[in-house]
């Protein structure tokens, strides 16, 4: 399983995930343009020392990275379209797109992916912050895969 963020834009959110795919040993791929440097210093320390055990591929673009991408299905988040994320049946070579905080993937992306979810929301909730995003269905998605 990878996650794959497409055009992040806040420092400390794409840090945390950065710690979270280094403990549990997924790839972290990254798709530009992005909202901050790489050396961006809320970023390391979002990240914290566990910069050395992050596995991250850095893409130009979307298509760059389609271009290189080997592994499974592509599963899309969406905060406005998809199933219910609950209903989501992981297999171990997906790879879990999301999208920018402010504007999430963009309609042609997500017609792109074999499978799209979402996290329903109350009324009124725009969306959520995207390192909870990324925990919610990393959460489901290796509950599940250690289970069968």
């Amino acid at each position: 399983m990878e996650i794959i963020l497409f055009e992040p834009e806040i420092p400390p959110n794409t840090g945390n995930i950065a710690r979270l795919t280094a403990g549990l040993g997924l790839r972290l791929n990254l798709v530009e343009p992005l909202g901050f440097s790489l050396d961006d210093k809320n970023l390391k320390r979002a990240g914290l020392d566990y910069w050395p055990l992050v596995t991250y591929r850095l893409f130009p673009d979307w298509a760059a990275f389609l271009a290189s991408w080997e592994g499974g299905r592509l599963v899309a988040t969406s905060a406005r379209r998809g199933a219910h994320f609950a209903s989501y049946a992981p297999q171990a070579s997906d790879g879990l797109v999301f999208g920018p905080e402010t504007r999430g993937l963009p309609p042609d992306l997500l017609d792109q992916a074999d499978l799209v979810f979402n996290v329903p929301l109350k009324p009124g909730v725009r969306s959520l912050n995207l390192a909870t995003t990324v925990g919610l269905f990393l959460g489901v998605a290796l509950s599940r895969l250690e289970l069968t």
